[in-house]
C-alpha cells in the first residue's frame, strides 16, 4: 500500500521537475528518493515520470493521479490541525508565505509581538511570489499568505491588512524637482527600472509607467529590491521602492534620494489569506486580529491600516 511520504515524494518531484531539485527541498537523498517513488509506483501499477538526462517530466498516467495526491495529503494535513485544535491550537506549527518583496522588511516588526502574545507558536516561514503563494496556499503548502493579492478564489479568505506607499529613487545627483515637488507630470520620458514579472509589485510599476509616460526598462529587471536600490545608485534610471524596505534599507541618504509623488495611486494592499474551511480557521481571524493591532501601534507612521 502506498504511503503518505511517497505520495508527498511524488508530489515534490512534480513540482520541482527533477529528482535532483526535490530531493534537496526534502532534504532526503537522491537514491532514497529513487527507491520510494519506484516502490509507489509499482504500488498503483503506473509509471509516473518519463525521466530523462535535464529533466524529470509528468507521464499522462502520473498527470491524472496528481490532482488526487494532492487532495490526500491535504486532507491528511487537515486532520493533523484539526488533532491540534483539540489540544491547542497555539502549539501547533503554522506555515506562512510571504513575498520576498515584503517579509524581510514586515516580519521583525511583527514576530517578537506574535510569539509574545502565542508564546507556544511556531511559524514556519517561506519566501515565495505572489502567483505562487496563491497557488501554495490553494494546494496546501501553506497555511497562511501575507502579501499584496487581491483577486481570491471562493475558497480563500482575504482579510485586509494595510496600505503601502512606493516612493520614488533617483540618484542623488540626477536633476528632479524638490521632495515636496514631483509628480507625475515630470516623470514623462524618464527611464524607470523594476523588479521581474514574477512580482506584483512589477504589474503596479507598469501601470504608473502607463499613466505617467515613463519608459519601463525591459533590459533591465532586478531580481529584488536590494538589486534594484543598487541598480538606481549606479545611475541606470529611477525606481519605485515599497514603504516598508524604504523604512528597514535605506539608511544612507547620501547614496540616494527617495521621495513621495504627488497624485496618482502610488500603493500597493497587502492582505491576510487562509482557506475558508480550515480547522484553524477561528484561530487565523485572532492571529489576523493581533497583527493588525501591531501594524497599527507600531507602522502607522509608514503604512495606513486597513479593515
Amino acid at each position: 500500500m502506498a504511503s503518505l511520504r511517497q505520495l508527498e515524494y511524488f508530489v515534490a518531484i512534480a513540482d520541482a521537475g527533477s529528482l535532483r531539485q526535490a530531493a534537496q527541498r526534502l532534504g532526503v537523498t537522491q537514491p532514497t528518493l529513487t527507491v520510494q517513488l519506484r516502490a509507489l509506483e509499482e504500488v498503483l501499477g503506473v509509471t509516473l515520470f518519463e525521466r530523462t538526462r535535464s529533466a524529470t517530466l509528468l507521464t499522462p498516467g502520473g498527470r491524472g493521479l496528481l490532482p488526487e495526491a494532492r487532495a490526500l495529503i491535504a486532507q491528511w494535513r487537515n486532520i493533523v490541525e484539526s488533532a491540534h485544535l483539540i489540544s491547542e491550537h497555539s502549539h501547533s506549527t503554522y506555515r506562512l508565505g510571504v513575498p520576498q518583496t515584503l517579509g524581510p522588511y514586515l516580519l521583525p516588526s511583527l514576530l517578537p509581538s506574535l510569539h509574545q502574545r502565542f508564546q507556544q507558536l511556531r511559524l514556519h516561514v517561506r519566501e515565495e511570489v505572489p502567483d505562487m503563494l496563491l497557488k501554495g496556499l490553494e494546494e496546501g503548502q501553506f497555511d497562511l499568505v501575507i502579501g499584496p493579492i487581491s483577486t481570491v478564489p471562493e475558497a480563500v479568505v482575504r482579510e485586509p491588512l494595510f496600505r503601502e506607499p512606493l516612493f520614488l529613487a533617483s540618484p542623488v545627483d540626477m536633476a528632479v524637482p524638490p521632495l515636496a515637488d514631483v509628480g507625475e507630470v515630470d516623470l514623462s520620458g524618464l527611464e524607470i527600472l523594476a523588479v521581474d514579472e514574477r512580482h506584483t509589485l512589477r504589474r503596479e510599476v507598469e501601470r504608473i509607467c502607463e499613466q505617467t509616460g515613463a519608459r519601463l526598462n525591459n533590459d533591465y529587471e532586478g531580481t529584488s529590491l536590494d538589486t534594484l536600490r543598487q541598480m538606481v545608485v549606479m545611475g541606470m534610471g529611477l525606481a519605485f521602492l515599497p514603504a516598508l524596505y524604504v523604512r528597514s534599507e535605506i539608511h544612507r541618504p547620501e547614496e540616494l534620494r527617495v521621495q513621495p509623488l504627488q497624485g496618482g495611486r502610488l500603493f500597493r494592499e497587502h492582505a491576510f489569506l487562509y482557506r475558508r474551511h480550515a480547522p484553524s480557521r477561528q484561530f487565523y481571524r485572532e492571529l489576523h486580529s493581533h497583527i493588525r493591532d501591531v501594524i497599527s501601534r507600531d507602522l502607522s507612521d509608514t503604512v495606513t491600516p486597513l479593515g
